[in-house]
């Protein structure tokens, strides 16, 4: 997206700038998930009435994801950032406000705030860590995401914390908005600066044309393969366990743990593995990775198994995601519509896998319901080859 020759300082800046950005996209999603039972009890809402509270946000985050290409390429990622940092803020206090006043209605348009400022941010932060990954040299993008998953981890302890201690839900919404903007004003100002194209440069793509590109749309199929395959184990793995083995409600939480953690180190070491052996081969390998540990979750048929299979699951869902990033913006000119457009497949996982699962557990089980993360890997599988990197792309992304 830059053309400009920038001191290997300039670069380290902006790289610790983002691995912020992404821990706090993290800590903001799920520090206030982590109260949803709070917000459902004050909204007085029937599960099914909560979630569809919830779609609120879910669709609209899906269905913003087409506009923040555009966004990213004429603003550049770091106003891009902060615009959807200020506009998931502002969705929260609209939260939190609804949430005080029992206002379903407050609430719900709070969260259409937050699908938009989320999905924003993302695209943009996802933008601004291949331009630093290009202008680094070896493979990154895995590190931020599994910064993102650290922040994960941050907001559901701050949510458990705050729920213990009987602080309002309502006052850490509040105080989360105010964090994100706080940081992400101080964070940006460190992103690599926006520099608009040379005349006679290529353009920009169009959204029209990035979506007839084969290789845009492959790689946004390996990002709806992996996708589905992290967020099923998000949404579905606990209950698997518990269900599946008629287990306690500990065991479930320990698999989460074990795959949350295992799909974490595997993005903060995946890095140098993609360096090595390349991005197509590293989506094979933990594409194997994934379905040997799907068989031990579903097979295994005791618990100690099933617990390694979730570490396995974990290792083979932890790369395909940032990798498929990385390959969509291999073209910095380029770059922020095919995140976009790929963006824009791949998480249409999040948004159709939890129903898909649910309608399938209700029929054949849980633990057999998962079986259909065969499908989607093997989707992710089948389209692996288009991350090869482009002609002339940044070293060590073979």
């Amino acid at each position: 997206m830059t053309s400009l020759d920038l001191q290997p300082a300039r670069v380290s800046s902006a790289k610790t700038a983002l691995g912020i950005t992404f821990a706090m996209n993290g800590l903001a999603i799920a520090g206030w998930l982590a109260r949803a039972p709070a917000i459902r009890a004050a909204l007085e809402l029937s599960t099914a009435g909560f979630g569809l509270l919830l779609l609120c946000m879910t669709a609209t985050s899906v269905a913003s994801i087409p506009l923040a290409g555009p966004l990213v390429q004429r603003i550049g990622p770091a106003r891009s950032v902060l615009s959807g940092g200020v506009a998931m803020a502002a969705g929260l206090a609209l939260l939190a406000t609804g949430t005080l006043a029992g206002s379903v209605g407050v609430a719900g348009f709070g969260l259409l705030f937050c699908g938009f400022g989320t999905s924003t941010w993302d695209i943009a932060m996802n933008v601004e860590a291949a331009d630093v990954e290009r202008r680094l040299g070896r493979t990154v993008m895995p590190r931020f995401h599994a910064g993102f998953s650290l922040g994960t981890v941050g907001g559901a302890g701050l949510g458990a914390l705050t729920a213990a201690i009987g602080v309002p839900v309502g006052a850490q919404l509040y105080l989360t908005a105010a964090a994100i903007v706080a940081v992400q004003v101080a964070v940006v100002r460190r992103f690599l600066p926006h520099v608009e194209p040379e005349p006679g440069a290529r353009p920009a793509l169009t959204a029209g044309q990035a979506w007839r590109e084969p290789r845009t749309v492959l790689i946004g199929l390996i990002l709806l393969g992996f996708g589905f395959t992290e967020g099923t184990a998000n949404d579905w793995l606990a209950i698997s366990l518990v269900d599946g083995y008629h287990a306690g409600e500990a065991v479930g939480a320990i698999g989460f743990g074990v795959f949350v953690s295992a799909m974490t180190l595997g993005r903060m070491y995946g890095g140098a593995a993609t360096d090595r052996w390349g991005r197509v081969r590293v989506l094979r390998l933990t594409a194997c990775c994934a379905v040997a540990g799907l068989l031990l979750v579903v097979f295994a048929g005791s618990v100690p198994f099933a617990l390694a299979g979730t570490l396995l699951w974990g290792v083979g869902a932890s790369l395909g995601f940032p990798i498929g990033m990385s390959a969509a913006a291999d073209d910095p000119v380029r770059a922020a519509m095919r995140v976009s457009v790929a963006g824009s497949i791949g998480y249409g996982a999040f948004l159709a896998g939890p129903p898909l699962i649910g309608f399938l557990a209700e029929h054949v089980g849980v633990r057999n319901g998962l079986l259909c993360v065969f499908g989607a890997l093997a989707v992710g599988l089948a389209a692996a080859h288009a991350a090869e990197p482009l002609s002339g792309a940044r070293p060590g992304s073979r």
